[in-house]
Formats: structure tokens, C-alpha cells, sequence
């Protein structure tokens, strides 16, 4: 579909969103880092032809940076919305990228909204924005990262109806590095053959593993005419670890894959 960013459905993920927003129901979008989840949200935006607001949650956003505040300016105080209070004038989506990484009182903010009620109150205003039919909150986070001291509290969670991305199968994967990378099929398999060594190790101190995303990377440098084992090791070795123990043996992976030319 021409404009609609590129997306390869996993399992029958586009129905369940189409529904929500139908439904006017919020929806929590789990899955590990570079699964595809900012990609479908921004998929599903363009599909239903609305505008979207995207926020990436960090330590430091305050309820404030969400709503709005009033700023000064050529001698006036006047309020000025942030991106959620925006995203509900104008029945937008808005997606809070990583929320958990937020502060908790910041979550609280959305709880009115995310309910039946479907509003957001302005304190510092006295306004109550009532959500239109075609608003939708989309929150997601990566379980992975998940402790006592960042995870959704039930009373947030209970609010959402909640899906769960992983990496894609191997062929939808192949389908994915084609379409992004535009590798012919040999070289886009031998970036899936990788990540599917990567994803399988358990003896290695990795946070995370090979990303969708990451083969995306790497498959850009390829098609650039950067070679495969040198590409590979820029944007897979290096972005997932800094100790040197492991890196090598990444590249004893890769070295069995692709073999030792350079």
C-alpha cells in the first residue's frame, strides 16, 4: 500500500489493532528490543489514516512533558500542550514508546484516559479534554528489562488489552531484510542464518540478542558495498556487547557462517 510504511504481520497483529482503535480500547504492545514494535505502530497509523504522536519514555519525563505547561514569553504566560494532551485534541495516536522507563508518577496521567472515562485532566488549567472516537493510547515496553523498581503496576496494566511481539519467524524475517535492505535473497538469508545462531546461544552474557532491526542495519552497510563479515561486526558485534571475550566469540559464529574472508 502505497505511503503505509513497510510491516510484515507476525500473528494477525493488525486485526487486534484495527479492533482496538474500532473499540476506542488503549492497547500495551510487549516484545524485546527491535522486534518491530515502533514499525507496526507506525504501519498501523498510516493504515487507519491517523496522525501520530510518538513519545520515547525516559527517567526523566515528567507528567508535565506529557500534558503540557504554561511557558512565559514576549511579556504573557500562556499554555502550551505537550505531545499527549495534543495527540487527544486532535484524535490523534499516541504512542509512549518504553513506558516504563518513565516516572511512575507520570504513568498515573493516564489512567482516566485509558478507562472508560477516555479523558485527561489539566490541573493547572481546570480542563478536562474529553478523547475523541478516533484517539488511541499505545504504550509498549520490553519485558526483558522488567524489575521490582520498572514495571507496570496491575492498575495500570488492567487498563490496556496487551499483545506480545517477538522476533519474527525466519522466513517473515528473510521477507522483512529484502524488502528494507534491498539484498539480494542469498545475502539477506546468510543475515537471518546469523541471527538465528545469535538467538540461540545461552552461554554468552548478552542483555539482548541480535535484533531484527540490527540485520536490518547490518544489510544497509551490505548493500552499500561494505562486506558482510565487516557490516556485521559494526552493526550486530559491536551494538550488542563491549566486552572483548565475547565479541570474539560473536565472530566465531560469524566466522563458521561466512567463513574467514574478510
Amino acid at each position: 500500500m502505497s505511503g503505509i510504511p513497510y510491516y510484515a504481520e507476525q500473528r494477525h497483529e493488525c486485526a487486534l489493532f484495527e479492533h482496538a482503535w474500532g473499540k476506542q480500547l488503549p492497547l500495551l504492545i510487549k516484545g524485546p528490543t527491535g522486534c518491530g514494535k515502533t514499525r507496526f505502530v507506525e504501519h498501523m497509523a498510516a493504515r487507519l489514516k491517523r496522525p501520530l504522536v510518538t513519545v520515547s519514555c525516559h527517567d526523566d519525563l515528567s507528567a508535565a512533558d506529557l500534558v503540557g505547561r504554561f511557558l512565559i514569553g514576549n511579556g504573557s504566560t500562556q499554555w502550551s500542550d505537550g505531545p499527549l494532551a495534543h495527540a487527544v485534541r486532535s484524535g490523534a495516536i499516541c504512542y509512549l514508546d518504553e513506558v516504563v522507563e518513565a516516572r511512575k508518577d507520570t504513568t498515573v496521567v493516564l489512567h482516566p484516559l485509558a478507562d472508560d472515562r477516555r479523558i485527561l485532566p489539566i490541573e493547572r488549567t481546570g480542563e478536562q479534554l474529553q478523547a475523541p472516537p478516533e484517539f488511541m493510547l499505545v504504550i509498549s515496553y520490553n519485558p526483558g528489562y522488567q524489575n521490582l523498581l520498572k514495571g507496570l503496576k496491575p492498575s495500570t496494566r488492567q487498563r490496556f488489552i496487551a499483545l506480545s511481539l517477538g522476533y519474527p519467524t525466519p522466513d517473515v524475517e528473510l521477507a522483512i531484510v529484502q524488502a528494507e535492505t534491498g539484498l539480494p535473497i542469498t545475502q539477506a538469508q546468510q543475515l537471518v542464518q546469523l541471527a538465528t545462531a545469535l538467538r540461540s546461544l545461552s552461554d554468552q552474557d548478552l542483555e539482548e540478542t541480535a535484533s531484527t532491526r540490527l540485520l536490518v542495519s547490518a544489510g544497509r552497510l551490505v548493500a552499500s558495498g561494505l562486506s558482510m563479515r565487516q557490516s556485521c561486526h559494526a552493526a550486530i558485534v559491536n551494538a550488542l556487547t563491549d566486552d572483548e571475550s565475547t565479541a570474539q566469540a560473536l565472530d566465531e559464529v560469524m566466522r563458521a557462517l561466512f567463513g574467514d574472508a574478510d
